[in-house]
């Protein structure tokens, strides 16, 4: 079964898989496969980057239809005048305006543009298709001092590759973090124990949106001393799921398997005695009897109650409950931000204790740092519970 999205001529389709596994490629009007951009994005199958890749590739794709371009006489300074067009700084005539009425690309989207257009012509060249562009492209540079602390046996790097079509100058993240309070003003606009779990555990548990939806019954040891015995403190296992009937995924996918009824592995976070209070309250109060799904947060209304509970509702709720509460839109990953910074700030800097508390897939969201801290570290405890309020 397979559904679309209309983006101009060519488009993005979505394709279900058995076991509820999903993928996109790029078809043409009449609804045939574009040979290349398929070819490409099956490199990146059972990914999200999948998804990523074809809605930017799909715009270049449809930029190169009307410069009445093809993959074998494009050319570099071509592939800067597009970046240039979707919001780059390129000195060079940039022709026709492109995506008229649509706001230029940020940075990250302009970084992950570059990317998406670096692999898909070296992927062509690596297929005998202009192989003078992929040459230039390929380039390499001298790794910096955040590249030696991100890379494995970075310290004997002696070059890392380059992209001539990324974004110049350095890349300042600006976190957007949730308004002072906003916690408790949210919690007081709240008549659902499920939207007043959804909060703590996010604010708690510095969880996104995906992870937190994605959760089952059987990925919460919520008590001391759990029989996985990967954790003395009361924890979860965030398990990459691509078969979750509500489409809920982990970004992580770290390898977790189900031993006698018991989960190992995934990503492990610690729970706070709060996030474990508006469990037990969502848990008696609110889950239903005989849900055979066995996802953690469901549905409480409406035709589909007790069916498992999408993102998509997730957000809408927060950002209803924003407006009441005169906070603005509330975006869920603003509660990662703003947990990832006060445990920073709770650990005298410790980058390691941040990075890890807030289960980050990479050194380079706090510092670039490489490693990982215990999570039985007397320290490591010390800043979530001065995050959670709490004092020993």
């Amino acid at each position: 079964m397979a559904r679309h999205l209309v983006v101009g001529d060519l488009r993005v389709q979505q394709i279900e898989r058995k076991g509820g596994r999903r993928s996109w490629t790029i078809v043409w009007p009449e609804g045939t496969l574009h040979a290349e951009a398929d070819r490409f994005l099956r490199v990146h199958d059972g990914s999200g980057t999948q998804k990523t890749y074809a809605y930017y590739l799909v715009d270049h794709l449809r930029w190169l239809e009307r410069e009445c371009l093809d993959f074998a006489t494009v050319e570099l300074r071509d592939l800067e005048r597009y970046m240039g067009i979707v919001g780059a700084e390129v000195h060079m005539p940039l022709g026709e305006p492109w995506r008229v009425g649509k706001r230029p690309y940020g940075r990250s989207a302009l970084s992950i543009a570059a990317s998406c257009l670096k692999g898909f012509y070296l992927h062509l060249a690596s297929l005998g298709v202009n192989t003078d562009l992929g040459e230039k492209l390929d380039g390499k540079r001298l790794p910096s001092r955040v590249d030696r602390r991100r890379s494995f046996l970075g310290h004997v790097k002696s070059a890392m590759p380059a992209n001539p079509l990324a974004p110049k100058g350095p890349h300042r993240r600006h976190p957007k973090m949730l308004p002072d309070g906003a916690r408790g003003k949210l919690l007081e606009t709240m008549n659902s124990a499920r939207d007043r779990m959804v909060v703590t555990w996010l604010a708690d548990g510095g969880l996104r949106i995906g992870e937190l939806c994605g959760l089952h019954l059987v990925d919460l040891h919520l008590r001391e001393n759990a029989a996985c015995g990967e954790c003395q403190a009361p924890h979860l296992h965030v398990c990459h799921r691509p078969g979750n009937p509500n489409r809920a995924e982990a970004k992580t996918k770290h390898s977790w398997r189900v031993d006698h009824g018991t989960v190992t592995g995934g990503l492990i976070k610690r729970v706070s005695p709060a996030m474990v209070h508006s469990y037990f309250e969502y848990l008696t109060s609110e889950y239903p009897r005989g849900a055979g799904h066995g996802m953690l947060l469901v549905q409480l209304h409406g035709a589909c109650a007790g069916q498992p509970w999408a993102p998509v509702g997730a957000r809408r709720m927060l950002g209803r409950a924003g407006k009441r509460a005169g906070l603005g839109l509330v975006k869920p990953h603003a509660f990662r931000h703003t947990f990832t910074s006060a445990v920073l700030d709770a650990a005298d800097g410790n980058l390691l204790i941040a990075r890890d508390a807030g289960g980050w897939a990479s050194a380079a969201t706090v510092d670039e740092v490489y490693g990982h801290v215990d999570i039985h570290d007397p320290a490591f405890d010390s800043a979530l519970r001065a995050v959670w309020g709490e004092t020993r």
